[in-house]
């Protein structure tokens, strides 16, 4: 288990070695829920229909409003969430596949 620097200041205690990967920017990104795609879609029109909501707020409404939504009115959404999948998975395994050539190349 790595050993925690605790730093004075701020009175905020930080790990030395917080053992955690750092990100490959290069590495594809995640496939969106499909969620994501419908607050992605709806967002601007929640604030243009409540100007000067709060950030939070726009988060909750659009919450409730997936809820309400019915599972025909969240096929749409679903699909592209599935392509968006299938995308990621895609690009997922060429990146694998490339670094692991180019692990076979440095030894």
């Amino acid at each position: 288990m790595p050993k925690e620097k605790v730093t004075r200041g701020k009175g905020r205690a930080t790990k030395a070695d917080s053992g955690k990967k750092k990100k490959d920017p290069n590495a594809p990104k995640r496939g969106l829920s499909a969620y994501m795609f419908f607050a992605n879609e709806q967002r601007d029109k929640v604030r243009e229909d409540n100007p000067g909501i709060k950030f939070g707020d726009v988060g909750k409404m659009l919450g409730e409003k997936w809820k309400a939504l019915s599972e025909k009115q969240r096929t749409p959404y679903e699909a592209k969430a599935a392509a968006d999948k299938k995308r990621y998975e895609e690009e997922k395994a060429a990146y694998q596949a490339q670094d692991e050539e180019e692990e076979e190349d440095s030894e």
